[in-house]
């Protein structure tokens, strides 16, 4: 369970907070839900998310079930240092997607005195871990993973499944493109995707090849 960190004036030093998980699993409600304690409690807030996020709009972090906050798209890391002067927290969404200089950023401001709170995806749709991830997890106080409920075994997910054949590593899509797996149900969808993927060779069509090259 997270707790939030009470502030100690003699400390002159904030913290990271990395909440990460698969698709689906409430990583971006969890951010805005913090963040906006936060401003309930009258602190400067400011967001950020990577500019090519326009899944929900182009400039608020929204999660699946609608709910918004107000935030600065930015086209890398380094923008994010120069843009939270004065801030008493930092939130950063979809973090997977900034370059590497994104956990430099985090600690740099956590070393100013500010609360960062980070959300992202820990692994990529092949299982790998993702982008800076696993490095600002190392470096974080705290971290959080939620999870997501698989759409085919019923039981907890932590797996971004993508649907299509699309391999790029960055393909922006929800439901019809992506779908949350539980470990069982991710090895056999890779297990089907490999073996519909293998070329079946006929061996009578392949000696007569064979005998055709040879002559």
């Amino acid at each position: 369970m997270f707790l939030e960190n009470t502030v100690n004036p003699k400390e002159q030093f904030g913290w990271i907070e990395v909440i990460c998980g698969s698709m689906f699993s409430g990583k971006t409600e969890e951010l805005i839900r913090r963040l906006k304690r936060a401003q309930f409690a009258r602190q400067k807030v400011e967001i950020f998310k990577p500019i090519v996020d326009t899944r929900y709009h182009e400039e608020n972090v929204v999660s699946h079930d609608e709910n918004q906050i107000r935030s600065t798209p930015v086209p890398a890391a380094a923008n994010i240092r120069l843009l939270a002067d004065d801030c008493q927290v930092v939130g950063i969404d979809e973090a997977q997607f900034f370059d590497d200089e994104i956990v430099t950023v985090c600690n740099d401001l956590a070393n100013r005195g500010i609360r960062v709170v980070v959300a992202g995806l820990d692994m990529d749709f092949k299982g790998n871990p993702f982008g800076p991830m696993p490095a600002l997890m190392a470096t974080a106080e705290y971290v959080t993973k939620v999870h997501a409920i698989c759409t085919r075994t019923g039981n907890l997910a932590n797996y971004s499944f993508r649907k299509s054949e699309n391999e790029r590593l960055v393909v922006l899509g929800e439901t019809e493109e992506y779908e949350p797996l539980s470990r069982a149900a991710f090895y056999k969808a890779m297990l089907k995707e490999k073996i519909s993927k293998l070329e079946v060779r006929d061996p009578v069509v392949l000696s007569q090849k064979n005998s055709s090259n040879a002559s």
